[in-house]
């Protein structure tokens, strides 16, 4: 039993590992100008995590668990916010700088 157990935390451990490294090396290779859609998806990924770590609190029960799923919301909820944040800045960076008008003198 015990080394079924082991067995199965190091197969989690080696899936964790592996999907780390996928994803540093995806990430890494994406363009610069194809950063913010892929922002957009993780934010929208996110949100499906901050609803998911809503309905885990609805059920937690003990005290650990309940605090644990608060954590877990506002930790998902701060992740998400940040995420539309930096997304909003890189956003701004395609807008043009809006054009001045030229003075011409006249005050009226």
């Amino acid at each position: 039993m015990a080394s079924e157990l082991m067995s199965n935390e190091i197969a989690l451990l080696a899936i964790f590992l592996l999907s780390v490294f996928v994803g540093f090396e995806v990430v890494s290779k994406v363009s610069t100008t194809l950063h913010t859609p892929l922002m957009s998806g993780a934010n929208a990924i996110h949100g499906v995590i901050l609803v998911g770590a809503i309905v885990v609190a609805d059920h937690a029960k003990s005290t650990l668990e309940i605090s644990l799923a608060i954590a877990a919301v506002i930790l998902a909820t701060i992740n998400m916010v940040g995420g539309f944040v930096v997304t909003d800045r890189m956003l701004q960076m395609f807008k043009g700088k809006p054009k001045r008008k030229k003075d011409s003198g006249d005050d009226k």
